[in-house]
C-alpha cells in the first residue's frame, strides 16, 4: 500500500523535477535523431533504444507532445520547434483516423498543448495557426465521437477492437470530444442528425463507470471495490452487456493497473472541467450534480484501490492478479521491486495515477473534503518522487528513455527482459516518459504560480 503516513510537500520536489527537465531534453533530442517514422511511431525502448511497433501509431502524439511540454516546462524554443514542425508534419492522420479510441493521446497532447500556449501568450502564432489547431481539435472530437456503438440506455465510444469492445483508457479520449466542444463545435450525422459531443462524453463516462468501474456490491464472484476492467464487451445486436475482458492485464476478473491509472487521471481532469465550467445543457441529461456524483464514485474507489494495491512507493505490479505475486511474499508492505524474478512492475501506470490523483485532490478540496484531498495530494507527490528518483529516473544519457521498468504487452511478452532477468525491467515507454513529463509540469506550474494545467483551457478560443 502507499505510504500516506509520511508528509510530503510539492516544494520537496522542485529540485528532482528540475533534474528531470535537464536529462529529459537529450532524451528528446536522440530520439527526434534516430527515429524512423518509416517504420512507425516510437513505442518502447530495447537496451536503451526506442523502437516501433505497427499498432496504429498511437504514440506519436507522445513523442511531439514530449517536446511540446519540455519547452512549456523550460523554455527552450528548440524543442516548441520539435513540436510544433512535427505536428503540422505528421498528425493530420491521427486527426481523420475513425479506426481508433486514442484520440485524446494524440491530439490533445499535440494541437491541444500548442493551442493552450498559444492562447497563454507563451508562443507567438497567427490568426490562421490559432485556426489551425482549433480546426486539428474540432475535427478530431467529431471523428472520435463518431465511433460510437449506442446501447438502450446510452452508449460509448469503442476500442480499435471493434463495436463490442469498450476499453478502460478511452476515459482519457473524453477529452478530444470536450476540447471540440468547448470550440463551439458538433457532430453532424445522417440527415444533417446535431450530436453534442458533450452528451456523448457524459454518456461514455456514465457506461464506463457502470460496466468498467466495481464497487463491491456483489455484481460477480470477483466484485472488490476499486477494481477495473480493461475491457467490457457487449452484444452489439441487442446493446446488452456480455461480460468484462482484457487484452492486456492478466484476466477478466483481475485489474491490469494501467487500466485503473487511465480511469483514475480521466475522471479526475473531466471532474475538474465539469466543475470548472458552466454546461447548462447538461440539465437534459440529469443536471450536472448528479453527473459529477457519477465520475467521482468511480474516481474515488479505483483512486483508493490503486492506492491499496501498490507498494509503499507507490509503484504497482502489472496486474493486480499477476500469478508471481504470491512468491513475492507481503509486496504491498515494502517498495515495489522492479528487478524482482517474478512479475514485472508498471511504473508507466504510476506516473498516469501520479497526476490522477493530483487532479483528485484538487477536487476533493474544492468540495471541501479536506482529509480526502490531503490523502490524494499525498499519493501523488509520494508516487511522484519515487519515479522522479533511482532505479526509476533514468539519467544515462546512453539510453533514450525517461522512466524506467515501465511495461506494455506482458501477456504478449513484447516487453524486453535484459540478459540475466527473468522478467521485462529497465526500458521505458513512450506514454509512461510523457506522462511524468506532463506530471512534472503539473506540479511546476502549481509551484511556480503559473496558470493552472487542464486540457479545457482552450476555453476562451472558443
Amino acid at each position: 500500500m502507499t505510504d500516506l503516513n509520511t508528509p510530503i510537500q510539492p516544494e520537496e520536489l522542485r529540485d528532482k523535477i528540475a533534474h528531470m527537465w535537464d536529462v529529459s531534453g537529450a532524451k528528446i533530442l536522440s530520439i527526434e535523431k534516430s527515429a524512423d517514422r518509416s517504420k512507425g511511431a516510437p513505442v518502447y525502448t530495447v537496451d536503451g533504444t526506442y523502437t516501433a511497433r505497427g499498432w496504429t501509431d498511437w504514440t506519436e502524439g507522445f513523442q511531439y507532445g514530449s517536446a511540446i511540454l519540455q519547452f512549456d516546462a523550460t523554455g527552450d524554443r528548440e524543442y516548441l520547434e520539435i513540436g510544433r514542425r512535427n505536428t503540422v508534419a505528421h498528425m493530420a492522420a491521427h486527426v481523420t483516423h475513425f479506426g481508433v479510441h486514442d484520440h485524446g493521446f494524440n491530439n490533445v497532447s499535440t494541437y491541444g498543448n500548442l493551442l493552450r500556449l498559444l492562447l497563454e501568450g507563451r508562443i507567438d502564432g497567427s490568426d490562421w495557426e490559432r485556426d489551425f489547431y482549433q480546426l486539428a481539435l474540432k475535427c478530431s472530437g467529431a471523428v472520435q465521437a463518431a465511433r460510437w456503438t449506442p446501447l438502450s440506455d446510452g452508449g460509448f465510444v469503442h476500442s480499435f477492437n471493434g463495436a463490442h469492445s469498450l476499453f478502460a483508457d478511452t476515459m482519457r479520449s473524453m477529452r478530444a470530444l470536450v476540447a471540440a466542444h468547448l470550440l463551439g463545435h458538433e457532430l453532424k450525422g445522417e440527415q444533417d442528425e446535431s450530436v453534442s459531443l458533450l452528451h456523448r462524453t457524459v454518456q461514455h463516462m456514465q457506461t464506463t463507470a457502470r460496466y468498467t468501474v466495481y464497487y463491491g456490491e456483489g455484481r460477480d464472484g470477483y466484485d472488490v471495490a476499486g477494481r477495473v476492467a480493461h475491457e467490457s464487451i457487449f452484444n452489439t445486436a441487442s446493446g446488452a452487456y456480455r461480460c468484462p475482458s482484457t487484452q492486456q492485464g492478466y484476466s477478466p476478473f483481475t485489474t491490469w493497473t494501467r487500466a485503473a491509472a487511465w480511469i483514475i487521471c480521466g475522471y479526475a481532469e473531466e471532474l475538474e472541467c465539469f466543475l470548472d465550467l458552466d454546461f447548462s445543457s447538461l440539465e437534459q441529461m440529469g443536471g450536472r450534480d448528479n453527473i459529477v456524483d457519477m465520475m467521482l464514485r468511480a474516481a474515488r474507489v479505483s483512486a483508493d484501490y490503486f492506492i491499496e494495491e501498490s507498494g509503499s512507493c507507490g509503484v504497482p505490479y502489472w496486474d493486480t492478479g499477476a500469478p508471481g505475486l504470491r512468491d513475492l511474499g507481503d509486496w504491498k508492505s515494502r517498495p515495489a521491486d522492479p528487478f524482482n524474478d517474478f512479475e514485472p512492475v508498471d511504473s508507466s501506470a504510476a506516473a498516469i495515477a501520479a497526476q490522477g490523483f493530483l487532479r483528485l485532490s484538487r477536487v476533493e478540496a474544492r468540495l471541501g473534503n479536506a482529509e480526502r484531498s490531503s490523502r490524494y495530494a499525498t499519493a501523488g507527490l509520494r508516487t511522484l518522487d519515487t519515479l522522479l528518483s533511482e532505479p526509476y529516473l533514468s539519467s544515462d544519457p546512453g539510453h533514450q528513455g525517461l522512466l524506467l521498468h515501465a511495461e506494455y504487452h506482458w501477456p504478449n511478452r513484447w516487453d524486453h527482459v535484459p540478459d540475466g532477468h527473468k522478467v521485462a525491467c529497465g526500458e521505458a515507454t513512450m506514454w509512461g516518459d510523457y506522462h511524468l513529463r506532463e506530471a512534472c509540469l503539473y506540479v511546476q506550474r502549481i509551484l511556480n504560480n503559473q496558470p493552472y494545467l487542464a486540457f479545457y483551457k482552450i476555453a476562451d478560443a472558443g
